[in-house]
């Protein structure tokens, strides 16, 4: 008896019902994305901007995917250590870093770092942008930028500005202050922001270009004497304080940012997916006015977007770097 095949028409029906049930699954997989707990890396200690903006994010991230997010603190070396620990993570999106100006751009700089922005990482969007704010003692005779620009003019090497260690917005802030002013100061590097604000407060060193939320409390109770901001508008969140340029000093446009990073290798499906996520929690309103409180800005660009940014403030601080022959420690 002769066997009967299939006629062509069935035999592409039979080769269109294999390959959807081969891809359904994947289809489901990156669909059903995530289906687990999915944990957050923050590079810098609890409490601080990194990890008060991580920790609002995660919680919209969590309503938005109905899964939790779990915080994962890793910090030290400058933010490095906990870069270094996402890039080392699977590339299943089940493991994200939020990474800022320092480790991202600066370390790599001045610093052997473990990792690669280039090879270790895919670029999801940037979330935030925050201009600094540079900051005197309540008593300190400076009561303007020209004032103090005068004084170190006059007494080059005396006047003094801390920073929280090498290559931190606030070293690279007074950097560019000397920079554009044609002016020689003396930077005191401190392990961490904090303690630099400690000795402001105490009268130790006579400026610094510090992040908003450290220093608000002590503007707002009037123990520090805002001076400029290094945005290029001036803050919301404190409005009566000009930008550099408005107080008489061109060329100080230097914000902190924050970005959302997976280890590379993570699929474009799951890429896109954060990509929507962030986009959607972004425009809350309500983490919007957290962010805000925090001295910082919401933002939601797009991939390219962010590349673009990135290969920017790389070379821009490149120059910087460069030019003041700045080194890690």
């Amino acid at each position: 008896m002769r066997a009967a095949f299939p006629s062509r028409r069935d035999a592409h029906r039979l080769v269109l019902a294999l390959a959807c049930a081969c891809l359904a699954p994947l289809a489901a997989h990156a669909q059903a994305f995530p289906a687990k707990p999915v944990h957050l890396v923050v590079t810098y200690p609890a409490g601080g901007s990194s990890d008060l903006m991580a920790r609002i994010m995660g919680q919209k991230l969590q309503e938005h995917w109905g899964q939790p997010v779990v915080i994962e603190s890793k910090p030290g070396a400058a933010g490095s250590i906990g870069m270094e620990y996402a890039a080392r993570q699977p590339a299943d999106g089940y493991t994200f870093v939020v990474g800022n100006l320092g480790p991202v751009a600066v370390n790599p700089l001045i610093s052997k770092v473990p990792y690669s922005m280039d090879k270790d990482f895919v670029p999801v969007a940037l979330t935030a942008t925050g201009a600094n704010i540079l900051v005197v003692p309540a008593n300190s005779p400076y009561r303007n930028l020209q004032e103090i620009l005068a004084a170190a003019r006059a007494k080059p090497g005396q006047v003094s500005f801390g920073t929280s260690g090498p290559g931190s917005m606030a070293h690279l802030g007074g950097e560019l202050i000397m920079r554009q002013a044609k002016v020689k100061m003396n930077g005191i590097n401190y392990k961490g922001g904090g303690q630099a604000v400690n000795d402001l407060l105490a009268g130790h060193i006579d400026m610094m270009v510090a992040d908003a939320l450290p220093v608000s409390q002590f503007i707002k109770t009037s123990k520090l004497r805002p001076i400029a901001s290094t945005g290029a508008a001036r803050s919301r969140m404190f409005p009566d304080i000009p930008t550099f340029t408005e107080a008489g000093l061109a060329g100080i446009v230097a914000e902190n940012w924050w970005g959302v990073f997976l280890p590379a290798g993570t699929p474009k499906a799951i890429v896109d997916n954060y990509h929507a996520a962030l986009v959607k929690i972004m425009a809350d309103p309500d983490l919007k006015a957290k962010f805000a409180d925090l001295g910082v800005e919401a933002q939601a660009s797009t991939q390219d977007e962010f590349r673009a940014f990135l290969a920017a403030e790389t070379s821009k601080y490149s120059k910087l770097v460069a030019d003041n022959n700045i080194k890690g420690e």
